[in-house]
């Protein structure tokens, strides 16, 4: 799975107010009414209650600004995989968003199954599995839910918006 979207914009998408090193800018994929399109808009948490999007929002998440480092191939990030984006999206230093978690799990096992990342258990509570990406060694807490059928409808609409399916 890959999908082309732009990477973290350097302003907030309601006020325009630049992003400072440390903001914490709350990022949603929108589906425009309409058309395909899928657009990312990034916006100051602060600024969160007064973003409406311009169609149906598929997934969002919250992390702290860093500025890119210069001479950072723009380009390459560009390029959206469905392992950056389990990267972005179960990122501990993200505010994981309730509407992103099945696809977080979902991302996970098919991670898993890539050979990606590999299972490690899971918490104290038993409720979020453990696991652990192989290139970095880090470690990602995931919920721990039921994969039923129903589980598969709900996320269904959701994997069909990012890759594009009609």
């Amino acid at each position: 799975m890959e999908l082309h979207l732009q990477p973290l914009a350097p302003a907030c998408f309601v006020s325009g107010t630049p992003f400072a090193d440390g903001d914490a800018v709350a990022s949603y994929l929108v589906q425009n009414t309409g058309s395909a399109e899928i657009v990312r808009c990034d916006v100051l948490a602060s600024a969160a209650e007064a973003f409406v999007p311009a169609g149906r929002v598929v997934c969002s998440w919250r992390q702290l600004f860093k500025p890119r480092p210069a001479g950072e191939n723009s380009a390459r990030l560009l390029r959206l995989t469905a392992e950056n984006l389990f990267l972005t999206l179960a990122d501990p230093a993200a505010e994981p968003a309730p509407d992103s978690q099945r696809l977080v799990q979902f991302l996970a096992l098919l991670l898993e199954r890539k050979r990606i990342l590999r299972a490690r258990g899971s918490s104290a509570d038993g409720a979020r599995n453990v696991f652990e990406h192989i290139r970095t060694k880090q470690l990602f807490e995931v919920p721990a839910g039921e994969l039923s059928p129903e589980f598969f409808l709900s996320l269904q609409s959701q994997l069909g918006l990012l890759v594009g399916a009609k």
